[in-house]
């Protein structure tokens, strides 16, 4: 009876200790996404957080001030001069009211009063300017042009490429368009709380040579506005003009951070271009279904039919759907295939990837309370070093966790194989990769842009428990500093 009794009461004890532990585990992983304070060109060195001794502090930091010799600042880094047409634009971040129109009103944070922002339409060679004002986001903002290849100084990451910009005060980019697509731009200082609460909007780079292949477009972001689903802004769907027989580009772009899959109803239809690069000789498709991780962008060329509309519609946005023309509603279809582009479109004649300078395998999982690459969390995971004119090879495996869109700032890759087979239709340039579990790729990467970049899960939650490492070209350092002593914390 005794013993029963010493059992029965070691149980509480046990429970206790349990929690303890799991309690402990939890904020010990996580002060890895709040560090103390830390350089993110030299992180493996001082990744410090507040469990950091003062004598190995100033160790690390007299190893950072020796390494001066032939080093060159990311914020030097800038947009060329050129006499190319100027486009500027203002964006103003700003604590919001919305009515939404379902009649509700929610809180959110904005770029000239609306989310999404302003959609910014520019063409091929212009050069963008775009002056950031902060009227009373408190913990500063930042804007991040989501797969536009600028300048390491003007990516936009709070701690890497800037300090946050503090209420009241304003920070202008500028760069080139260079290739033209669909883009996005969002804020990189406290990433997944920022873009839930609604600071983000459209990008649109026009070709210089207008193509006859479509005669109207329309942009469609979906973004996840605190518990809401919107696109374009709307709780109740878009509807796109589109007339008999007329082609249409619809830009979908996903903003939020789960996996969408869209069903085109009524049409057939091509994929043309994926996250803003054309692919060669894109097939006819009919009832496939197409689908776009968080961070992507695909366009649809849609030839509206001579009687009916086109319903696109995503089964995680049953209540948002894109209706293309009049007239009756298409006959629902079940059952499509999933879109591939292992096998989309043609090659390029004579298409050759060269030799790769430097490797790297990367697993994305998921390790306790924290999402993982190669089992560690930032910011304990080593950066991918590279010198400018490297050919990189990346193989990315998704081992668990959900679905991880694999994005990598600065740069586009080229996806040469999915699951050991090889791609052998369209060449895939991306810069955000939908990975799925079980899923494992080959990427080649030119590093042909110096700088420090980030390169995460565009889940922007799983970036905030730990998903996220760097991309760093040898020889580039930065001024700025991420952790809680400087207040910047790009992914938290």
């Amino acid at each position: 009876m005794t013993s029963r009794r010493t059992v029965y009461a070691g149980i509480p004890v046990l429970v206790v200790i349990l929690i303890a532990a799991a309690v402990i585990t939890y904020f010990w992983q996580m002060r890895l996404q709040k560090p103390l304070d830390m350089n993110m060109a030299h992180h493996t060195m001082a990744g410090m957080t507040g469990m950091a001794g003062m004598e190995h502090m100033e160790h690390m930091a007299g190893m950072e001030n020796s390494l001066t010799g032939g080093e060159v600042s990311c914020d030097s880094l800038t947009a060329p001069e050129s006499s190319a047409p100027i486009r500027k634009f203002e964006l103003t971040a700003a604590r919001t009211t919305l009515k939404l129109d379902n009649g509700k009103t929610v809180k959110a944070w904005t770029f000239n009063g609306s989310s999404p922002g302003l959609e910014l339409r520019v063409t091929e060679g212009d050069r963008v300017v775009i002056t950031l004002h902060n009227k009373d986001i408190e913990d500063g903002v930042t804007i991040h042009w989501h797969g536009i290849e600028v300048p390491c100084s003007q990516d936009g990451i709070a701690g890497l490429t800037q300090d946050a910009v503090p209420p009241g005060s304003q920070f202008t980019y500028t760069f080139i368009a260079t290739t033209p697509g669909t883009y996005w731009y969002h804020s990189h200082q406290m990433s997944s709380i920022q873009v839930g609460k609604g600071l983000l909007g459209a990008l649109i780079v026009e070709p210089k040579a207008k193509s006859a292949a479509s005669t109207s477009e329309t942009t469609a972001l979906y973004q996840q506005l605190g518990s809401t689903m919107l696109v374009n802004g709307s709780a109740k769907g878009l509807t796109a003009p589109g007339l008999p027989g007329e082609l249409v580009r619809l830009r979908l772009i996903n903003a939020g951070n789960e996996t969408m899959e869209f069903n085109v109803e009524g049409a057939s239809f091509r994929v043309v271009a994926m996250d803003g690069h054309d692919l060669h000789e894109p097939g006819l498709l009919d009832g496939s279904i197409v689908p776009i991780g968080a961070g992507q962008r695909y366009d649809l060329l849609i030839l509206v039919p001579n009687t009916g509309k086109v319903i696109i519609t995503s089964p995680s946005a049953k209540s948002l759907p894109i209706t293309i023309g009049s007239g009756s509603d298409p006959q629902h279809s079940a059952g499509g295939q999933l879109f591939s582009f292992i096998d989309y479109g043609t090659p390029l004649p004579n298409d050759t990837i060269l030799q790769t300078d430097r490797r790297y395998n990367l697993k994305l999982g998921q390790n306790l309370f924290v999402k993982s690459i190669n089992g560690k969390a930032f910011s304990d995971i080593p950066p991918m070093t590279v010198k400018e004119g490297d050919r990189v090879l990346i193989t990315v495996s998704n081992v668990g966790g959900g679905d991880h869109p694999f994005h990598v700032h600065g740069h586009v890759f080229r996806v040469l194989s999915k699951n050991g087979v090889a791609l052998h239709g369209s060449p895939v340039y991306l810069d955000t990769l939908l990975t799925k579990k079980g899923d494992t790729y080959e990427l080649y990467l030119e590093a042909n842009n110096p700088g420090l970049w980030m390169v995460h899960c565009h889940n922007l939650k799983h970036a905030s428990m730990g998903m996220s490492m760097m991309l760093n070209y040898e020889g580039i350092t930065t001024p700025y500093r991420v952790g809680t002593q400087s207040g910047n914390l790009p992914d938290l």
